[in-house]
């Protein structure tokens, strides 16, 4: 477990505040609860899903279980853009896999690794919805469709 500073609880506690201010304290709202701590502070830090959990009276296990359920949240720290890329079978057939290849090349890390500067983060999803429009990636809320393994470098670079 990493350890957090004072000063990093504090931003936690304040961004939790503000969500549960805006939702209120409702069990119904704990989604765009999570959704709104993930995308004001980053990542849904453990302190985080304790504040939760005391404040909406459910089990920390219950708020863990719905944060890691969906794969819009994250649990631990990401980079600042965050590649997902569809290996559904659809988008495998149609070269996703010269396409997994070619962005492993280029940001050199592996599935659910991010990079040491703190800048890439690169997953896969078994699914983005898209499946006629393989192959697919997703950078931030960002979707490129068709995409070829030479056309990596090139879609990566909006972002630098």
């Amino acid at each position: 477990m990493v350890a957090t500073s004072k000063a990093d609880e504090n931003a936690v506690s304040h961004v939790v505040d503000e969500a549960l201010d805006f939702y209120g304290e409702k069990v119904e709202e704990l989604v765009p609860i999570l959704t709104r701590i993930n995308r004001e502070y980053g990542y849904l830090a453990p302190e985080s899903l304790e504040q939760i959990s005391k404040r909406l009276h459910i089990p920390q296990a219950r708020v863990h279980a719905v944060a890691s359920f969906y794969h819009m949240l994250f649990t631990r720290p990401v980079g600042q853009h965050v590649v997902k890329f569809c290996e559904s079978a659809p988008c495998h057939v149609i070269g996703g896999r010269e396409v997994w290849v070619a962005l492993q090349d280029e940001l050199k890390l592996g599935a659910g690794e991010t990079s040491q500067d703190g800048k890439w983060t690169l997953l896969t999803t078994s699914c983005l919805g898209l499946c006629d429009e393989g192959p697919v990636i997703m950078v931030d809320e960002d979707i490129h469709l068709h995409v070829t393994p030479e056309q990596i470098p090139q879609i990566l670079a909006k972002y630098q």
